[in-house]
Order: structure tokens, then sequence, then C-alpha cells
């Protein structure tokens, strides 16, 4: 199940459609649609706070993931993945950076995020490998065939 929660005034349905299409596919290609997925469409100033709050980092970042199966926790409600954070000031910056849609951005970010949540990570060099083709394969699925974007990540 996928739970979308975009501000009023940046609501469009057009994108809510990518960000539910790019979310459900990212799920059925890691055979994890019966995991729960909130995805929060946000600006740089919330993002930033939640950025400096949880990473320690006080600045505006695209996309941020909140797993629930981490921790002490983790494993108390496994149907719940966890929370995906977009900026969509940042992705509309990147989106128009990389000459493509706002909705192909969104969904990059989308595919980007619920990755994390699964447990793809890219701090390292063949980690980074491996998700850059996994997010690949996922967002050429949808039809965007991205040329210059963030598929290219970097190591942290």
């Amino acid at each position: 199940m996928v739970i979308i929660d975009i501000r009023p005034e940046i609501h469009k349905p057009k994108i809510e459609d990518a960000l539910e299409k790019a979310a459900e596919r990212t799920l059925a290609i890691e055979k994890s649609e019966d995991c729960e997925v909130s995805i929060l469409l946000t600006d740089d100033d919330e993002i930033q706070k939640l950025n400096a709050t949880y990473r320690e980092v006080d600045a505006p970042t695209d996309v941020l993931a909140f797993a629930m199966r981490e921790g002490t926790d983790g494993d108390l409600n496994s149907e719940i993945l966890g929370d995906v954070v977009i900026s969509i000031q940042t992705a509309k910056r990147q989106a128009e950076e990389y000459r493509h849609s706002i909705e192909a951005e969104l969904s990059l970010l989308v595919i980007h995020g619920i990755l994390h949540l699964l447990g793809y990570d890219h701090a390292e060099k063949d980690e980074t490998q491996i998700m850059q083709e996994k997010q690949k394969e996922i967002i050429y699925s949808l039809g965007y065939h991205l040329t210059k974007s963030k598929l290219m990540l970097e190591t942290a």
C-alpha cells in the first residue's frame, strides 16, 4: 500500500499519479507489494529541518528515507516499510537542471527512497553500482529514458 501526502498548495493529480506508479512499480519489482510506504511531498524548509534533526546536515536535500524495519523495534510491524520525504522545490530544480519532467524526477526520487527503505545503499562503490542499476531498471520500466540525471550516484 502506498500512502501519499502532498501539501495542498502543490497538489496536482499528475504528480500524485507519478509518485504512486513509481512506488508501486518499485515495490512490485522488489517483491514487496504487501509493504506499506508513506510518501510526503514537502518544501525545502521542512526537509532541511528533518535533515538537520536526523542526519545532522543543516541543508535541504532532495529525498530522505526513514526505515521502519531498523532499530530495536524494527521487526514489530514488518509490513510497514517506512517513509519517503521529498522536497518538491529541490526536485523542480533538478528536473530543470537535467532537462526532464518533474514527474520523471519525482519518480526517480521515490524509487531512490524506497530502495533505501529496502536496504540498498550507495556508501561504497559496489553498493552504488547495484543501486544505480536497480534505479535504471525501474525508471526505464516506467517509460522514462533519462539521459542525464542523478541516476549516477556518488559514494558517501
